[in-house]
């Protein structure tokens, strides 16, 4: 059973990302883990004492309670299992050190505001959790459903590298592809379209992506882009073609370098219209313990 982190504050964007995953279609029973961060800003500290505090609390606990409930709503009748978690503290900490105690498959964060501006500002917590996060995190954006197509739009980042292939098994992994619509998204430099050998490249990492994808997505397709700036090219694309959902997969850094996080992860998080994933390979203890835990299921 896949565990998803699933952070609320009571917000349309926090809401925005419970009905988003409603539209991703799990195809196996899942656990989602719900959790608020009830955060004392230091502006109200001088006022919050004795009784004020507690009313202050109270009030803040019972608005988590209302949009728990909210959240099971959305999922309605889905196969899901709900656990809440309530705590006190600074929100993008918090959702990380549950992170690292909970150990889900992923983790889902809301991101307020939608105009180009709003995007690359994004919000302090999403940013923050998107960055710190150790495993794969989903990153959700309001949209504005008018006009779309029914089928979810999903376009996947692909390179002949590592986090690329990281990105396919998070996608396999999770169990997204029958209803939805996938595009396989390779970006070569503008300036060598006429070398022969990058298109070749970047067709040979779509036909292997190809092959990783046939057994779930056997109606994926592919395309090869050229542009000066790969982040660039992955942008314009999910703008232009309604994308619903962009995956790019993460190098696994430590410390100060996920604090920088990829240049192109970045960017596409920052600027992308759409929903993201960022796909991190987590520990090779945990992916062995899930494999054997699927093999015994199946027997």
């Amino acid at each position: 059973m896949k565990k998803i982190l699933l952070t609320i504050d009571g917000s349309d964007a926090s809401l925005e990302a419970a009905w988003f995953m409603v539209q991703l279609n799990f195809r196996q029973p899942v656990e989602i883990v719900v959790a608020t961060v009830i955060h004392e800003p230091p502006s109200q500290k001088s006022f919050l004492v004795d009784g004020w505090s507690k009313a202050w609390l109270l009030r803040k606990r019972e608005q988590a309670n209302r949009s728990f409930e909210e959240v099971q709503a959305i999922f309605g009748d889905l196969d899901v299992q709900f656990q809440q978690i309530v705590r006190e503290g600074h929100p993008g900490e918090t959702i990380v050190s549950l992170a690292r105690e909970l150990q889900p498959d992923l983790v889902v964060v809301g991101a307020k505001g939608h105009s180009a501006v709003e995007r690359i500002l994004l919000g302090s917590t999403s940013d923050y959790v998107a960055t710190h996060v150790p495993g794969s995190v989903l990153v959700v954006r309001q949209s504005d459903d008018a006009g779309r197509p029914e089928r979810l739009r999903i376009a996947i980042g692909c390179d002949p590298s590592q986090p690329t292939e990281t990105a396919l098994d998070e996608f396999m992994r999770l169990g997204w592809a029958r209803e939805a619509d996938v595009r396989v998204l390779s970006v070569t430099d503008r300036s060598v379209v006429d070398d022969s050998s990058e298109d070749e490249v970047s067709r040979r990492c779509l036909e292997n992506a190809f092959e990783k994808l046939n057994a779930v997505a056997p109606s994926s397709r592919g395309m090869v882009i050229h542009c000066d700036h790969v982040g660039d090219g992955l942008v314009d694309y999910v703008d232009s073609n309604q994308v619903d959902l962009v995956i790019v997969g993460e190098t696994p850094r430590g410390g100060f370098e996920r604090m920088l996080l990829g240049s192109t992860t970045r960017f596409v998080l920052r600027h992308a219209s759409s929903s993201v994933l960022i796909a991190r390979r987590r520990r090779r203890e945990d992916a062995q313990d899930e494999s054997v835990s699927e093999q015994t299921a199946s027997v």
